[in-house]
């Protein structure tokens, strides 16, 4: 491979990489070369609606970081699972389409003093022009990009509980929550749809990379691993990456765009001697750029409350056995029933406090679950409420382990971390109950099973909380965008590297502050964004 043809490099092949990567291709002529530690390919199972659920418990595609002990967790270390495969977030996910807050982009904007914009009317634009949507065409959404997104397949019995248990305690039904407001209860939209016969997943790599599969300006290599971006006289011209035990080096003519996802993003910077430089000299690395890069880690975080059903409800079983033979002869035959849904059909955003701007996403999973790390409940019949807090006051980090680029990096989450995060979350599952007692699931609920009847007070809760609370697969803000007076900041408005030229960070580690929802879809926007100001920095826009 000569090390001089491609005008950009693109560490990462994830949502935001993706996205960056086909617009400077295919919009502004650019050529790029995009590198990519994960498989090309998954599974044909991961590309159906349900097909996820296969593989949450695996290493296939993913990889576990284990936290560092968390003294406010009573030590412990929960797992936060993140992406290894071309497309990223978007091959694994639960497939949620979800934006966030106007407020959320109105917040950086004005935390930017408004320098390269970033407000949500900015930003929208981005989404929209990404977006086919195949229910709405209005000022919220857009039917001509490449990403595919349309609601569940199905609806199940628990679902359409759920919905009517929270407009029984007043909540308002909300048919969208990226459009004019995100409060109430409603059905999710899913980056899946049709394609050809089959409901399939429309994540990055099909979106946006497959229609580029035989244009000669973007070259992608997978299952590689970038070491060390190449940095001379202050500016950086490439990466060394391996693949297959076998060293190379490239080399970039204009800059090198680093979106690797939010843990390895900050451990290819700290590697590559952009980071606290108190840190870096602990493992001989020499300082190129003293930054607190890995200092702004924020991510989302959730806690269940459990219970049986009386009955046969959700999905509980369709996965396994005669019934999931089944499934699939409908899926292959008529493109219906379980498999062209991912099961979390359903959420209710609000306030427990109040208020009229959400605080919580209260998720609904039509079976009686828990991830892997933490079981304290057989799966069965029932449901699953899970309160995510939208805002984390708390921050943690993200710190190398080692200087061996084969190490992962340590992780600190700091769930819980602020006082105010457990007080909204004890809140919401208090609410979560109240649900449990309102028509029709006070009909059709058997027992509450966790936290149980038992443990009513604060404490008691607040003990539970600790043992359970999990990610919910968000992490950004380890490489935060800010002004130049911003001294938590590692890049501009523009995405540029304080420190060094030619050095862009293009994923959700710009993020200064987490949106107020999933952030595949923000993710993507954060890529399109990268893109334009890059394309008007070269004067191609």
């Amino acid at each position: 491979m000569a090390t001089t043809d491609f005008d950009f490099i693109i560490v990462g092949g994830g949502s935001a990489a993706s996205v960056a990567a086909m617009r400077l291709v295919k919009e502004f002529g650019f050529t790029v070369l995009m590198i990519e530690r994960g498989p090309r390919r998954t599974s044909p199972i991961m590309s159906m609606p349900a097909g996820y659920m296969k593989f949450l418990a695996r290493d296939t595609y993913l990889e576990m970081h284990a936290t560092v002990a968390q003294p406010q967790l009573d030590g412990r270390g929960p797992i936060v699972p993140v992406a290894k495969a071309l497309g990223g977030g978007s091959a694994v996910n639960a497939m949620v389409y979800m934006r966030g807050q106007r407020e959320d982009y109105d917040g950086w904007a004005a935390e930017l003093g408004n320098e390269g914009d970033w407000s949500y009317e900015d930003m929208l634009g981005h989404f929209k022009g990404l977006e086919a949507n195949q229910r709405f065409n209005n000022h919220y959404h857009g039917i001509s990009g490449g990403l595919k997104v349309s609601e569940p397949g199905q609806i199940c019995d628990t679902t359409e509980d759920f919905l009517r248990a929270a407009q029984g305690l007043g909540h308002a039904y909300n048919p969208d929550f990226n459009g004019e407001r995100q409060n109430g209860v409603g059905i999710m939209q899913h980056t899946y749809a049709r394609w050809g016969r089959f409901t399939r997943r429309s994540d990055a790599k099909r979106a946006f990379l497959d229609p580029l599969r035989h244009e000669h300006r973007l070259t992608i290599v997978t299952d590689a691993r970038v070491d060390r971006i190449l940095i001379e006289s202050g500016r950086a011209v490439g990466v060394r990456y391996m693949s297959f035990d076998e060293p190379h080096e490239v080399r970039a003519t204009r800059e090198v765009l680093v979106g690797a996802g939010t843990y390895n993003t900050a451990k290819l910077l700290m590697l590559s001697g952009l980071g606290p430089a108190d840190h870096l000299r602990d493992f001989q690395i020499p300082v190129v750029a003293d930054l607190p890069v890995g200092s702004e880690l924020q991510d989302h975080h959730e806690v269940p409350v459990i219970a049986t059903s009386k009955g046969r409800s959700g999905y509980f079983g369709q996965d396994r056995g005669w019934r999931m033979v089944a499934n699939g002869l409908q899926y292959m035959l008529f493109n219906s029933g379980p498999v062209t849904t991912t099961g979390i059909e359903s959420c209710l955003f609000y306030d427990p406090d109040g208020g009229s701007r959400p605080t919580i996403q209260l998720y609904c999973a039509p079976i009686v679950y828990q991830d892997r790390d933490v079981q304290k409940a057989e799966p069965t019949w029932g449901v699953t409420f899970t309160s995510c807090l939208l805002r984390p006051r708390a921050r943690g980090t993200v710190r190398l382990r080692s200087s061996d680029p084969a190490a992962q990096p340590l992780v600190n989450c700091n769930f819980f971390g602020h006082p105010d995060d457990l007080r909204l979350t004890l809140k919401s599952m208090r609410h979560a109950r109240e649900l449990l007692r309102t028509e029709p699931f006070l009909s059709k609920i058997r027992e509450e099973i966790l936290p149980g009847p038992g443990v009513d007070d604060d404490e008691g809760l607040a003990k539970f909380a600790r043992e359970t609370v999990k990610t919910n697969y968000h992490p950004v803000g380890t490489a935060k965008m800010g002004r130049a007076n911003d001294a938590t900041a590692v890049v501009d408005a523009r995405l540029k590297v304080r420190g060094v030229e030619g050095l862009r960070v293009i994923d959700c580690a710009i993020m200064p502050a987490i949106p107020s929802g999933n952030t595949n879809a923000p993710a993507m926007a954060v890529g399109s964004k990268a893109a334009s100001l890059i394309a008007a920095d070269y004067e191609r826009a």
